[in-house]
């Protein structure tokens, strides 16, 4: 059966969500920074149910992140043909503190902004998700 939302919308599947996420190349992070809103665009991989992102370790992301509750959001849209989707997470995030779960993040196909340097990995953890089809 097919769900819309109030706008007339589809509402996607959470295997939906999931695929739309996994193939994504960009996200957007939404988090609180001291004491406002911010959003940046990064680079991410879908790891399980998890969200990671790699940035650097003096960041104003990797501070502001730690123990905290984000939003994620990836999306396509064609303005022409006035079709596309989008999906939305929300979950507890945390920087990545133990070495041996750096070691194995590390190895991901996770590409880098910035040339290499002192990194952090950032871990969202995926507690609610839900994502809409535009459609003419």
């Amino acid at each position: 059966m097919v769900r819309t939302d109030p706008a007339g919308l589809r509402e996607l599947t959470l295997d939906e969500c999931m695929a739309l996420l996994a193939g994504a190349p960009l996200g957007r992070i939404v988090y609180t920074d001291r004491a406002l809103p911010a959003v940046q665009p990064v680079l991410f991989h879908l790891d399980g149910g998890a969200v990671v992102i790699r940035t650097s370790a003096g960041s104003a992301l990797a501070a502001a992140v730690q123990d905290t509750v984000v939003a994620f959001e990836v999306d396509e849209v064609d303005a022409r043909t006035r079709t596309g989707w989008s999906v939305t997470a929300v979950g507890h995030a945390r920087v990545v503190d133990d070495p041996a779960e750096t070691a194995r993040l590390d190895l991901l196909p996770l590409r880098r902004w910035a040339p290499a340097g002192h990194e952090r990995f950032i871990l969202l953890r995926l507690e609610r998700l839900t994502g809409r089809r535009i459609a003419p």
